[in-house]
């Protein structure tokens, strides 16, 4: 039986094969949707999966997906939830406002930054009336001016038991009573300015005890000044607050699972964790907090959204930049589209349009 030579055929044919199966084996074949986790961050995703998703983060991946011609499919998450899922393989790709970490690169794959910012405190402004009323209701200020008159009563009471009746110029007053209130007023005088000159007093043992204790309220005035300072200063709030360590002094708020909780904890600070922004500015609104901390960015984009609309009027956000934030998509470990992810989005972020797209959301905030 004559054989069949199938080299021609094979000649004819093997390219198309070779373009057929380069198609399905590519990554850019795009033979399923890819998963595309996300969570709520204004100004960088904005709305929710159920009703219609915008925002930066949203539109720049859009934009990529569109240059790569895939298909995708958007899955909501909180963080926490959403960097598991990453770490599991559940979904391909995050996008929101994710800050690209050390801790995160263990067990996942970062695209080039797309958004540099920093973390960031808010307080809320006090008006005089608050201020004062912070002072009027402080108990540790008023527990120490107690403490003063208690001392100051002690004192006046030791030397006019000494001098009541040899001192008639300290002790002028005709009724016992003005006399008590006389060595009172010296008492109060004696720690608040200073000892008296020792020749005032008829008696050797004031006259002692004067010298004796010159020094002692020499370095009792300094208390009581940095002590009052001190309390004035914790009635006065946010004002005194230069950067993370004077945070420890307040009741601070952060979102759970976020570096600016990481950063707290760094630094042994202790916080109040909320679920979400919403939460968090709703919470220092209400004096549930009296500072928070988070990223720049999203601070001052939803104070700004929020004050357009008449609400968070007294929230500002401070002009003092904790730790650097670089935001960009993460991707399992070893994802195939990382490559052409980057790609696009250097493309992208490096066009006059996005520099518009950039202008659009934070040019007013």
């Amino acid at each position: 039986m004559p054989s069949f030579d199938t080299t021609p055929v094979l000649k004819l044919f093997a390219p198309i094969l070779v373009f057929y199966c380069s198609a399905f084996l590519s990554p850019a074949a795009h033979s399923s949707d890819l998963k595309v986790g996300t969570y709520s961050c204004p100004p960088f995703v904005i709305g929710s999966v159920d009703t219609q998703l915008n925002g930066l983060s949203i539109e720049l991946w859009e934009r990529i997906a569109k240059e790569m011609d895939i298909g995708f499919k958007f899955e909501p998450y909180p963080l926490s939830e959403l960097l598991e899922a990453i770490e599991n393989n559940q979904i391909d790709i995050g996008v929101s406002c994710i800050s690209i970490t050390p801790d995160r690169e263990l067990f996942a794959d970062f695209s080039h930054s797309f958004y540099e910012t920093h973390l960031a405190i808010a307080v809320k402004n006090q008006a005089y009336l608050d201020t004062l009323e912070a002072i009027f209701t402080n108990t540790g200020l008023w527990m120490f001016v107690g403490a003063i008159f208690v001392i100051a009563g002690l004192v006046g009471a030791f030397f006019y038991l000494l001098e009541q009746r040899e001192n008639d110029k300290l002790y002028s007053m005709k009724s016992h009573s003005g006399r008590i209130i006389e060595g009172f007023i010296l008492g109060l005088l004696f720690i608040t300015r200073g000892p008296f000159n020792y020749f005032e007093f008829k008696t050797l043992t004031a006259r002692i005890v004067t010298v004796f204790m010159a020094v002692f309220t020499t370095l009792f005035i300094a208390s009581i000044t940095a002590v009052l300072a001190s309390k004035l200063t914790l009635s006065q709030g946010h004002s005194q607050i230069k950067g993370i360590n004077d945070l420890a002094n307040v009741q601070v708020g952060t979102k759970v699972a976020t570096t600016a909780s990481q950063l707290l904890t760094q630094f042994n600070i202790h916080h109040q964790g909320y679920d979400d922004m919403d939460a968090l500015l709703n919470a220092l609104e209400q004096g549930e907090v009296e500072a928070i901390v988070a990223d720049d960015a999203v601070l001052k984009y939803m104070i700004g959204y929020a004050r357009e609309r008449g609400k968070f009027q007294e929230l500002e956000v401070l002009p003092y930049q904790l730790e650097k934030q670089n935001y960009g998509f993460i991707l399992t470990e070893n994802n195939a589209y990382e490559e052409e992810i980057n790609r696009a989005l250097l493309q992208i972020r490096e066009s006059s349009q996005w520099r518009k797209t950039l202008m659009d959301y934070f040019a007013d905030k």
